[in-house]
């Protein structure tokens, strides 16, 4: 465990992911505290990265839960094994036991398929839990999310109430398409992160790729953060800049000239609209 902010930059740093106090200090608070940390911030910035780095600096394993609209209760927590459960039916035909005897066997923990909510709190050990773009998920969902992150215990109709046998370190992320709830936000540690700044950004690159030379590491970013100054129907985040400089070493480009722009916009930009207002003129 890390002893202080500090050791957490350090060693996420290490893992090649940069980070600033202000991050390391909501991490160290959720690592101490056992708080859910919201992260927002815009699309590609590195936040779900984040929940990869913290369960390797905790030698830990990862559970995500990647949410959608119409997540519901099946995909998310439990769901049972309708197949298994009627061959359980079916074996027990020829044995004398009661409805109750009966029920009590296909509603038991074998039938049980625990999804990524469930699966956090039964791992043997402390795991991650990544709970990605919550806001994509509907209002109902959220809801439900409240007692597992109150009090870490999911209630099965047929099984009970099933409490944490170790608290996991959760992390929510989310792009904002829509706002959260109070609630929700009540019981996080809560950080935003945005856009690197160009000294950043550089080393963060540099840092995924080593090799590239200073010239056109600084081109790169330089190009890309002018990029996020326009009105772009998608803004080109840290990933894809990634993306850009390891496509144009592929390539063999060393210098960011008009040629590598042309050919691989399609790196940095998502969007034809997009990248047609760029070839109409760079930013």
């Amino acid at each position: 465990m890390p002893d202080s902010p500090k050791d957490i930059v350090s060693s996420l740093e290490k893992q090649g992911y940069i980070t600033d106090d202000e991050l390391a200090t909501a991490l160290f608070l959720l690592i101490r505290l056992g708080k859910p940390c919201l992260l927002e911030g815009p699309p590609g910035v590195g936040k779900t990265e984040i929940a990869l780095a913290l369960a390797h600096l905790l030698d830990t394993d990862l559970i995500r839960l990647q949410c959608y609209e119409g997540l519901d209760v099946n995909a998310a927590v439990y769901e049972w094994n309708y197949q298994k459960q009627l061959l359980g039916i079916k074996l027990q035909e020829s044995e004398q036991l009661s409805l109750s005897e009966k029920e009590a066997h296909i509603f038991g923990p074998d039938y049980l398929l625990k999804r990524p909510l469930l699966q956090s709190i039964t791992h043997p050990k402390r795991p991650v839990l990544l709970i990605d773009e919550i806001d994509r998920a509907d209002e109902e969902f959220e809801a439900y999310l409240l007692e597992l992150l109150s009090a870490f215990q999911i209630s099965i109709p047929e099984l009970g109430t099933i409490r944490a046998t170790h608290k996991p370190f959760v992390i929510l992320t989310s792009n904002r398409t829509r706002e959260l709830s109070d609630a929700l936000k009540r019981r996080c540690l809560y950080h935003w992160i945005d856009y690197p700044d160009l000294v950043k950004e550089m080393t963060i690159v540099k840092k995924r790729l080593p090799d590239i030379e200073i010239d056109l590491l600084g081109q790169v970013v330089g190009f890309v953060q002018k990029l996020r100054k326009r009105k772009l129907v998608k803004m080109p985040g840290v990933s894809e800049t990634i993306d850009w400089a390891e496509s144009l070493l592929a390539l063999g480009f060393s210098q960011l000239t008009d040629e590598a722009i042309d050919q691989t916009l399609g790196c940095i930009l998502k969007s034809i609209d997009d990248i047609n207002l760029v070839k109409a003129g760079n930013p």
